[in-house]
């Protein structure tokens, strides 16, 4: 089958990150985002001692990551770490159900319920190391040679041409009707640095996709989280953040 065949190697990775959080080994919590007053002390990547505190001001929101999943603290208050580690949930079944999903439904642009069309959730990649095409970004892939492109919408056919920014050579990748993968054409190789243009009929602007490589992978998601951060793979950054979302905590009680 085309879906085991193809994602064998990112569930490998994968599952060795998920088994990494049950090691009883002490956490590593990092900062993946943050914004408001206090953004500035608190840069993506920046590491945080489990014993310590976060005192946040109105309008600040912070989002930490340590092995057990993603957390958001919103000010302002006083968060204590160690509390909150210790309250978060295994987030090996959210890793899990991410890369165990056989099909990706129909997108739909909105539901229609007691008359009314409400909006549906965005689809979202079933898995972290699909190229988005819906979004221009730097791709991390763990095998150059292997390089799957996903789409949000699946509802009719399309032929993208993806051209080297560099080098002017193009190659056609069609995904059929009900189709949301499609691999990377062998003849526009896929190397450290290197970018391409997509473009398909109906498109507003064209999709920039660069490419960074991954190494080996000690495994956690404290160490794959730094990773994505330091190579700016902001959209995957931002698919594995939402996928281990554990529930915001309140801050501690004065």
């Amino acid at each position: 089958m085309f879906w085991g065949r193809k994602t064998s190697l990112g569930i490998a990775m994968m599952l060795a990150l998920g088994a990494a959080t049950a090691m009883p080994a002490a956490a590593e919590t990092i900062v993946v985002r943050a914004s408001g007053p206090s953004a500035k002390g608190y840069p993506p990547g920046k590491k945080l001692a489990d014993s310590g505190t976060l005192s946040l001001k109105a309008g600040d929101v912070v989002t930490l990551l340590d092995g057990r999943g993603t957390r958001t603290l919103r000010g302002p208050g006083t968060f204590g770490l160690t509390a909150q580690a210790s309250a978060g949930t295994d987030s090996r079944n959210t890793l899990a159900s991410l890369l165990e999903t056989k099909r990706v439904r129909r997108a739909r642009t909105g539901a229609v319920r007691g008359g009314v069309e409400e909006d549906a959730p965005a689809p979202r990649s079933p898995n972290l190391w699909y190229v988005d095409i819906s979004q221009p970004s730097t791709a991390c892939v763990p095998d150059p040679a292997n390089v799957q492109l996903w789409r949000p919408d699946i509802g009719s056919a399309v032929t993208l041409t993806i051209t080297s920014i560099n080098g002017g050579v193009s190659a056609p990748v069609t995904f059929g009707a009900g189709e949301a993968v499609a691999g990377w054409p062998a003849a526009l190789p896929v190397t450290e640095g290197s970018s391409y243009r997509l473009n398909w009929a109906g498109l507003a602007k064209p999709v920039d996709i660069g490419f960074s490589l991954l190494g080996a992978s000690a495994g956690g998601l404290e160490n794959m989280a730094s990773t994505l951060i330091a190579k700016k793979c902001d959209a995957q950054l931002a698919l594995l953040v939402e996928t281990v979302a554990l529930p915001d905590p309140a801050p501690d009680a004065p």
